[in-house]
């Protein structure tokens, strides 16, 4: 349907005729129109543009086409022929739309009208009259231009186009045909101006047929896969040219139950590849570390005796650097003869011929990042005790890390010039630790000294050199040198500065170490005294510069001999590290997965550090928790104090590989991200009955956690509130994480749980609200508790269950 109205007179004008030449088609195939106004119907309109469509057909498509690029001469408009008659079935003849379409060819296509007999034929007449007119064309003259017809099919209407589509496909397909036949001349031209063409189709047909051969031997042959330790099922697909829908399947037959994302073991992978059809080679990787560093073990004969290497630990102020100090023979304050410039933390001495090595290390915090990192670099640890003060929580510390190392103690107790000393009291505290004197039955060596007169000190010394015999400590100078960072630093005027200890080998002047994430080449070496020196061996410990940057403490470091190697295991390490800190951190042991690691032989001591309110409470967890060992697995109390759980507690817990237990305290933040970092499991408990228990039912393998606790937040009461008909008010200024009305939650005192309930009410600016986020204040009330006080500390948590 048309949307707007056709009038007859808009009809002529839009065709160049006259209104009553449009009456007049009308008047002999439809009705009379009144006027020229009148609004003509759809069923009018198509019998005009049929009319019009069949009485103004062009010869041929060709003409359309040279108009394109020829401009004609200006043509008198085609008028339209008289109307013809209908023949008894209605139909219209084709020969008035020839002629009159056609005027200036009435002689020459006076067949036209015999060929079209019926309007039901007019494709066979139209192709009649382009066959005639074709073989006339050829005699007329090249500048003639055909004359120029419109067809106007803008409205819609009956018309029949199917047919002029037709012709304009099969013209198109003939043009192209002859674009490429051109083209195809040209390439002719070309092949035979380059070579003889018969030679290079020759040579084309052999090599299809190699290339076939190849084929065949290809199929032939099964593939060969090369597979690793470990492979993911997308991985060993791709190796093996086959879809993850074949490796999945074929795997299902077998009984694994495994995705493209899964990893495989290499049986596995193997049995799956030769089922395939594919032949199977074990792929041995061979990394950068392993080409570049030599970790080949030494032969017995080229072993030789080297210092050993002691540690001095204890609490502080009772005497490590006075004694240091001494067998140096040097004092900090008054500087010494001989010229010490600088202090390295790291130096040797000569005790009767025999040379010994001393860290100094500040406490036990370095000695513990060491451990942690598998560095082991010390033999033997000096625990220093004042004879006036006892044993003290640092003390305590000290010794539970030098048991962790497995190394030997030599208990030192000093301050004995004092008139307080009380040696034997010492004694018997120490075998609380299982540290019991010679005298006593037992083989820890104790010497009683003086660092501040020298009493003692060169008896202790004539112990370490005892000791060290008997442990036989030997090294192999003869070998790039291995061994650990004890300290590094940024200095301004010479850049990272590090100090070494070289554990095997001789490093040289000049060599290129590789320490960490550092690298970098030897410029310079000093010793303690500020000597300049050329090499060092086993034992001996150098301050050296020249590193690319600082690295860390405990760090290994090996004498490389390709530079440009080590500087690609840099960047690898460095790749490796920031995975690691995306990714998920190594396994550690947890109540969860205890009974797995016991079933599977990974676990023969289970490693405990207890930590509570009151020392009473500590010591009765103790006992009890050791009492659990069975024949397959041995419970052990590495540590047990009072106080909050420290960082420290987490950093013993991770080397050591062990689960932290508190009583009534809580860890605080630090401890929090180091053990969330570390993936340490600490439990806390209120009832000693709980943890025998879990602890007992986790290494039957019956342990089988339903919640878990999600901290919210905390909140730091800053002010109290008596408030009628209500009671304690805290107001609270949430710290980290929200409050969150009927959220379970603990008050803490000096870390100390003191109540364990849940928020009654939470209230903002007098509203009652659902939450309060971090930065922001806010009343709280509990249940049934009153005994606020301002600097308590609120927990908020939720108990989530654990899905099985």
């Amino acid at each position: 349907m048309l949307n707007n109205k056709y009038r007859v007179h808009e009809v002529a004008k839009d065709f160049g005729r006259n209104s009553k030449e449009i009456a007049d088609i009308l008047t002999q195939y439809a009705s009379t129109p009144k006027n020229h106004m009148q609004v003509l119907t759809d069923g009018e309109l198509s019998v005009i543009f049929e009319y019009l469509t069949q009485h103004n057909q062009v010869e041929s498509i060709e003409s359309i086409f040279a108009d394109v690029y020829h401009e004609p001469k200006p043509a008198a408009q085609a008028k339209p022929a008289a109307p013809q008659g209908q023949s008894a079935s209605g139909q219209k003849s084709a020969a008035p739309a020839n002629n009159g379409g056609k005027g200036q060819n009435q002689g020459r296509n006076h067949n036209n009208s015999a060929q079209s007999k019926t309007a039901a034929q007019p494709a066979q007449g139209q192709k009649a009259a382009n066959g005639q007119n074709g073989a006339q064309n050829a005699n007329k003259p090249a500048s003639r231009v055909p004359e120029k017809k419109i067809v106007d099919t803008r409205k819609a209407g009956n018309v029949n186009l199917e047919k002029y589509d037709e012709r304009l496909e099969d013209l198109a397909a003939g043009k192209t045909k002859q674009m490429q036949a051109g083209k195809q001349k040209f390439q002719g031209r070309n092949q035979r101006k380059g070579g003889f063409q018969g030679g290079n189709k020759r040579r084309q047909e052999e090599q299809e047929k190699m290339r076939r051969l190849q084929q065949e031997i290809a199929k032939k042959t099964p593939l060969t896969v090369k597979i690793p330790d470990e492979i993911g099922v997308g991985e060993l697909a791709s190796r093996m040219k086959k879809t993850g829908a074949e490796v999945v399947k074929t795997l299902m037959k077998n009984g694994v139950m495994a995705s493209l994302s899964d990893i495989i073991d290499f049986d596995t992978a193997a049995i799956i590849a030769e089922e395939m059809g594919c032949k199977v080679e074990k792929e041995v990787i061979v990394t950068i570390e392993e080409r570049l560093i030599d970790t080949a073990e030494d032969k017995e004969e080229d072993l030789l005796p080297r210092a050993p290497v002691v540690v001095v630990m204890g609490h502080v102020d009772h005497g490590k650097t006075s004694l240091l100090d001494y067998i140096r023979n040097a004092h900090v304050a008054a500087g010494e003869a001989g010229g010490i410039t600088q202090h390295i933390g790291a130096y040797q001495v000569d005790v009767g011929g025999k040379l010994i090595t001393f860290l100094d290390t500040p406490g036990h915090e370095a000695f513990t990042a060491m451990r942690a990192r598998g560095a082991m670099i010390t033999d033997i640890a000096i625990l220093v005790v004042a004879a006036d003060d006892g044993i003290m929580p640092q003390t305590v510390e000290s010794i539970n890390h030098a048991k962790a190392a497995k190394i030997p103690i030599i208990v030192a107790i000093n301050k004995m010039d004092k008139p307080e000393a009380d040696p034997e009291r010492i004694k018997e505290q120490l075998t609380k630790y299982e540290l019991v004197p010679e005298e006593w039955g037992g083989d820890t060596i104790i010497c009683p000294i003086s660092a501040k007169t020298g009493e003692g000190i060169d008896n202790l010394l004539e112990m370490v050199n005892l000791t060290a015999e008997m442990q036989e400590l030997k090294a192999n100078p003869n070998r790039s040198a291995h061994g650990a960072v004890i300290e590094a630093r940024l200095d301004k005027g010479r850049g990272p500065v590090a100090t070494l200890l070289v554990q095997n080998g001789t490093l040289h002047q000049g060599d290129v170490i590789i320490a960490g994430t550092a690298v970098g080449r030897v410029r310079a070496m000093t010793n303690a005294r500020g000597q300049k020196l050329t090499e060092a061996g086993p034992s001996v410990p150098v301050e050296i510069i020249g590193m690319s940057e600082v690295p860390g403490a405990g760090d290994d470091f090996h004498a490389v001999a390709d530079e440009r190697m080590a500087r690609e295991l840099v960047e690898q390490r460095k790749h490796e590290q920031k995975m690691a800190a995306a990714g998920p951190v190594g396994q550690k042991v947890s109540l969860e997965d205890l009974f797995s690691q016991i079933k599977q032989g990974e676990m023969k001591e289970l490693d405990i550090i207890v930590k509570a309110d009151v020392m009473g409470s500590a010591e009765a967890v103790k006992a009890s928790l050791e009492k659990l060992s069975n024949e397959e697995v041995r419970v052990r109390v590495i540590h047990c104090a009072v106080g909050a759980i420290n960082e420290s507690d987490v950093m013993l817990a991770t080397t050591s590989n062990a689960i932290i237990v508190g009583f009534n305290v809580r860890p605080d933040n630090n401890a929090k991200e180091s053990a969330a970092r570390n993936k340490v499991d600490m439990r806390m408990y209120r009832v000693i009955y709980d943890c025998i228990n879990e602890i007992e039912t986790a290494m039957k393998g019956m342990l089988a956690p339903k919640f878990k606790e999600v901290e919210l937040g905390q909140a730091e009461v800053r002010e109290v509130f008596r408030i009628t008909n209500v009671g304690m008010v805290a107001g609270c200024y949430v710290t980290n994480g929200k409050m969150q009305r009927g959220a379970q939650m603990r008050l803490l005192r000096d870390n100390v749980v003191i109540y364990d309930g849940s928020i009654a009410s939470l209230q903002r600016f007098k509203d009652s609200v659902k939450e309060v986020a971090a930065g922001y204040e806010c009343g709280i009330t509990f249940e049934k508790f009153q005994d606020i006080k301002q600097g308590d500390v609120i927990e908020a948590f939720l108990m989530e269950q654990i899905e099985i």
